[in-house]
């Protein structure tokens, strides 16, 4: 049953619509919010700066810039040792756009 509405869903959205969905729903969880405003304020930053910064395990974190590097919000760049982080603000520009003219189109038919 889950699986045919997982079809169902897949086949009726705009791939844009999909993408929307994606970056939002990696946008869902407080930790994550946390993580891109920190990763905001610096240019990049190694996974444990994060994990120093919100006082969370580093398989937290991991998994937490997993998510948000797989919704394309943050790029992920290989740096020896340590991996840097970074915010793609034209991503989440595009996230904010979106989100906009949602609520524009649902909102605009008073």
């Amino acid at each position: 049953m889950i699986e045919s509405l997982r079809e169902t869903d897949a086949r009726c959205c705009a791939p844009d619509s999909r993408v929307v969905a994606a970056r939002l729903a990696a946008l869902s969880h407080p930790a994550r919010i946390e993580i891109l405003k920190h990763l905001s304020a610096s240019r990049s930053c190694c996974c444990r700066e994060v994990v120093d910064h919100l006082d969370l395990a580093q398989s937290t974190v991991s998994q937490h810039l997993k998510i948000l590097v797989e919704a394309g919000l943050v790029r992920f760049e290989p740096d020896r040792q340590r991996s840097r982080y970074e915010v793609d603000h034209a991503a989440l520009a595009d996230v904010s756009a979106s989100l906009a003219a949602l609520v524009d189109s649902c909102c605009s038919g008073g």
